[in-house]
């Protein structure tokens, strides 16, 4: 009596669902439960659900896949007629017949479940399936509890599915309702989606789909776990001959093709063709730029959530050819398993308009095993804890010739220097050279040849140690110098971690600066060699060259303007100057020989000063790149130059620029710049040649808008404002082109803060009419063998100080 009670209750709830429709125009339903269904009517309209994101490299070949579920979409008319066929057959027969709900179907299962003592499971069609899944794994897809309640075994939850499914078999045709049903239900194995599942089992896609693998599929949607076709091939083969039986009465497929498929084993193919989740599965060398583009993208505003859901398409500026080459060459240079050390290698395209990241790789590979070299820290991109040594001279001589000196100026060079600015400590600060570098007067074209770190304290001394962090800045070095503290950590909102690097050697006023003592990013020294290769042009060194919804809607993202963040003659001058480095008497001459580089390259070449890191920065009007190579190790200790590189105590180590760095970034540039045209430098002008009269530009960064008109106004110059989207407070001048050098008169162009960041956007397509209102828009094997010249061919590189305070003048440095 109990259960017919149930049953008749049952049947109650199940003929006020028939009845919704006009019941509920009546009041006889609640609105509130009105309200809810049709709200989730109208999300399962217009929400799709989680897609699989594709990073590619720059002509398309995919290099990773971000997701939560492993989704494509496939369009109805990309799904083959026997996948169609099968999942009517084995779930739904009726399915091209009722509106929804099989009602005589849902009334008999009903009556069935309810004498056996369970509550109104069965029955249910295609459509209530689909409700179903659609509440599971897109609105629910990370909360367990709603996915419970989801599938609860209750009146109330099945009234609710038949009520939603009545409205969408109003909206949606039922090709439709049926590829939707295909696209969103799981298949095991991390397969989410027809398309996803016919990769994964057979290697091919939905719309080739045979009669026994339709099957294999169709039956598996049942129980994905226990009808898993690679843990339980017998069970998966009933089930799908099930399926094959079930087409056959139902006269879908003939006799003979259902017997074809019947004797059919289940083809799938070995391993099972599951894409990899992450920059982990980019690989070994692509895992870096990997990671790059997601922490770009972060900034630029997009989430983690919307990256592994939103089915982009993200088209990046990675070479494949270059990476490649400075991956190998990276590895030559230090063997991936060598014990605390690592080799790094970014690659930066000039331009004047963008500065396309091309290779970001390490002679470690990207990965989670540490004992087979791997790591994921973002060597290439992030701030190594290690300085660059003496290529931070760049920015001193760059400050110098602003300030009106000339390449073929003469700068002095004794063996010894003790300033009267700096200090170590509550001594003076003395500085020396390293060994084999001569003292005496040259040029700054030949000091920046052959480093010595008197010449360039002493210089720094002139033209300021403010000016010489700016131009750091200027030319490149912001996320290190600005959002890094000394220690080479992030600076904190609230400031706990310490000022930014910038602050803390002004504030301290560290002298050791011009000899790159602090932690650097080895892809912003690249940066500064394309900077000073566009004619003097920053621009934010960019991973991003297109970026697609799932529709192949253009996507736009805040990226920070290009800027003249120095005159374009001083640049070239700066590009000559940097020249001689790989000639006779230069710190890289002998890699550049060894290599037989015979191409006109800007150079610098820089150590640190206990040997715990060496660096090179080389660039030519085509390509632009930089190699550390560094301890990495929890314990560092110096370098040696060995065969192959090994670590050799703290004290120890004859590691410079000139060696591994420099040999490395020779070994991939000839390389990548294979089939590219000899270019020379750029030309120079007498006033950089040989310095003349100081035009300088009033810095106003940082400054309002107003005041910064005032200042250069004032000052004889021009002013335009343009409006940038930034963090920094609104009215802020975030830059200004030009910077340094410019004759009075000339147009000062500053880029103005509107106080925020927009979300990232998508670009469609704008309807007939009149336009919208407007909306705000979302920023080693051992290197090739090859004999060391003797020492007076091959003048050690520069060494500078690793830390402050300051080396003591017994050391020298090159």
């Amino acid at each position: 009596m109990l259960k017919l009670f149930g049953l008749c209750v049952l049947a109650g709830v199940l003929v006020a669902g028939l009845l919704f429709p006009t019941a509920g125009s009546l009041g006889v339903v609640s609105n509130r439960a009105g309200d809810a269904v049709n709200s989730i009517s109208a999300d399962m309209m217009t929400k799709e659900p989680p897609l699989v994101t594709t990073i590619t490299d720059k002509d398309g070949r995919p290099i990773a896949y971000l997701f939560n579920q492993d989704r494509t979409p496939a369009a109805p008319d990309q799904i083959a007629d026997t996948m169609k066929a099968a999942i009517v057959a084995i779930e739904d027969r009726r399915f091209f017949d009722h509106q929804g709900v099989d009602w005589a179907g849902t009334m008999r299962a009903a009556a069935t479940n309810q004498m056996s003592g369970e509550i109104a499971q069965g029955g249910s069609t295609l459509t209530q399936q689909y409700v179903k899944n659609y509440l599971v794994h897109v609105v629910a897809a990370d909360d367990p509890v709603k996915q419970a309640k989801a599938i609860e075994q209750t009146p109330g939850r099945k009234l609710r599915e038949i009520r939603i499914a009545l409205q969408i078999e109003k909206q949606l045709s039922k090709e439709q309702i049926l590829a939707r049903y295909l696209n969103v239900v799981p298949y095991g194995n991390q397969a989410h989606g027809i398309a996803a599942a016919a990769r994964t089992y057979f290697g091919t896609t939905p719309d080739k789909l045979t009669i026994a693998q339709a099957a294999l599929l169709a039956g598996m949607v049942n129980s994905p776990s226990a009808l898993n076709p690679e843990s339980n091939p017998d069970e998966a083969l009933e089930r799908r001959n099930l399926v094959i039986k079930a087409m056959e009465d139902q006269r879908r497929i003939t006799p003979e093709a259902a017997e074809e498929a019947r004797n059919s084993d289940l083809g799938l193919v070995s391993p099972l063709q599951n894409i990899p989740n992450g920059c982990v599965g980019a690989g070994p060398s692509d895992g870096f730029f990997c990671r790059y583009v997601i922490d770009y993208l972060e900034r630029a505003g997009f989430t983690e959530e919307q990256l592994k859901t939103g089915g982009y398409t993200i088209r990046t500026s990675m070479d494949k050819k270059a990476t490649d080459a400075a991956k190998e060459a990276a590895e030559h240079g230090v063997p991936k398993t060598t014990k605390g050390i690592a080799n790094v290698m970014s690659v930066v395209e000039p331009g004047e308009d963008k500065h396309r990241v091309r290779a970001l790789v390490a002679n470690r590979d990207f990965g989670i095993d540490a004992s087979k070299g791997q790591t994921a820290y973002a060597l290439p991109s992030g701030v190594a804890k290690f300085g660059a040594g003496s290529i931070y001279k760049v920015f001193t001589a760059a400050a110098a010739l602003e300030k009106g000196m000339g390449i073929q100026n003469t700068i002095d060079s004794p063996p010894s220097y003790t300033s009267q600015v700096y200090k170590n400590g509550s001594r003076p600060y003395t500085v020396g050279n390293a060994e084999g570098v001569a003292s005496g007067p040259r040029t700054l074209q030949m000091a920046l040849a052959t480093s010595p770190n008197t010449a360039f304290v002493a210089l720094q001394e002139r033209v300021g140690l403010d000016t010489t962090v700016d131009m750091a800045v200027r030319l490149g070095m912001r996320q290190t110098l600005l959002h890094n503290t000394s220690a080479g950590n992030p600076v904190t909102p609230n400031g706990s971690g310490g000022p930014s690097q910038a602050e803390d050697v002004k504030q301290k006023n560290i002298g050791a600066f011009t000899l790159g003592f602090a932690p650097t990013s080895p892809l912003e020294l690249s940066n500064v060699g394309a900077t000073i290769m566009s004619g003097g042009t920053w621009c934010p060194p960019t991973p991003i060259e297109q970026i697609q919804d799932r529709n192949g809607n253009p996507v736009t993202i805040t990226e920070e303007p290009c800027e003249q963040a120095v005159d374009e003659e001083l640049a070239n001058a700066l590009a000559v100057g940097m020249s001689r480095d790989v000639s006779g008497g230069g710190t890289a001459a002998a890699a550049a020989s060894g290599a037989s580089w015979t191409r006109p390259v800007a150079a610098k070449t820089g150590t640190t000063e206990a040997h715990q890191s060496a660096g090179f920065l080389g660039a030519t009007p085509q390509y632009a790149g930089s190699v550390l190579t560094f301890s990495d190790g929890t314990s560092p200790q110096g370098i040696c130059d060995t065969d192959p590189p090994r670590l050799c105590g703290a004290n120890g180590g004859n590691i410079y620029g000139g060696k591994v760095p420099a040999r490395t970034w020779f070994d991939a540039m000839k390389v990548i710049h294979e089939g590219l045209p000899v270019e020379p430098l750029p030309p120079t002008t007498d006033r950089y040649e040989n310095g003349g009269e100081e035009f300088q530009v009033p810095n106003v960064v940082g400054q309002t808008s107003q005041k910064a008109k005032e200042t250069l106004e004032q000052a004889g110059y021009k002013v335009t404002e343009r409006s940038v989207n930034s963090q920094r407070k609104r009215g802020t001048v975030t830059s200004q082109t030009p910077r340094g050098f410019a004759l009075p008169g000339e147009v000062v162009t500053l880029s103005v803060s509107t106080g925020y960041v927009p979300t990232p956007s998508t670009q469609r397509p704008r309807p007939q009419g009149p336009p919208p209102a407007a909306e705000p828009s979302p920023e080693r094997p051992e290197p090739p063998a090859e004999e060391e010249p003797p020492p007076e061919e091959e003048p050690p590189p520069e060494e500078s100080p690793e830390e402050e305070p300051a080396p003591p003048e017994e050391t020298p440095g090159r």
